[in-house]
């Protein structure tokens, strides 16, 4: 090997990105559905031969575990992944972008949730709705949950810029938004609640980057 080749170096640049906050409207209803402590530890109970004790049925009660809870200051949200996942799925809609790298270029951001995860807030009224579910062929049951009748979000979220412009990165966000939802009964799961948009009276807001030494 000659001197000239043992010196050489390899320049790799930094990765570029950008932050945004996106200004999200929902346009149909969310209905939230967090798994409660009590639902957990009945499924633990079933998976370790216990049988749990029936307990009456309280829809209050049922209806406040659903909710995912923000602290400082209190508020609601909802999983920051989801809207992910969502974005995510929204390449479908689209030829040539492949869901795997998204995930690879795009990281949503959020305030941490009373359970530890990252959430974003929701703005809105909740009211309690009933549901009746199907548990197995012959069973039939009552579901209490909230949901959102209008609301809206600001997502935060970093993106590669070598890997997706900024509109781009919109059209995915309303294209997930659209035809994947968040929530239950979204689009994705055959139902048509928990569709939102990019707001168009709000604007987005470019973060400035942290610089290093």
């Amino acid at each position: 090997m000659s001197a000239a080749q043992n010196d050489a170096q390899v320049a790799i640049d930094r990765i570029a990105a950008e932050t945004l906050r996106v200004p999200i409207v929902g346009t149909t209803p969310l209905i939230v559905h967090r798994f409660s402590e009590k639902a957990k530890r009945q499924m633990l109970d079933a998976m370790q031969g216990r049988k749990s004790p029936k307990e009456p049925k309280n829809p209050e009660a049922e209806y406040e575990a659903a909710f995912y809870k923000l602290t400082d200051p209190a508020g609601y949200g909802f999983p920051a992944i989801a809207f992910k996942a969502a974005t995510v799925g929204g390449a479908r809609f689209y030829s040539g972008v492949t869901m795997t790298a998204l995930k690879q270029f795009m990281f949503f951001r959020g305030e941490l949730g009373a359970d530890g995860q990252a959430m974003v807030r929701i703005d809105g009224e909740p009211h309690m709705r009933e549901d009746v579910v199907k548990l197995g062929r012959n069973s039939t049951d009552l579901r209490y949950r909230p949901e959102f009748t209008t609301w809206r979000t600001t997502l935060e979220v970093t993106y590669v810029t070598s890997g997706l412009t900024r509109g781009s990165l919109l059209s995915l966000i309303d294209a997930g938004g659209m035809g994947v939802g968040v929530g239950e009964w979204r689009p994705e799961k055959d139902g048509d609640f928990g569709t939102y948009r990019v707001d168009s009276d709000r604007e987005v807001e470019v973060l400035p980057q942290a610089v290093t030494r």
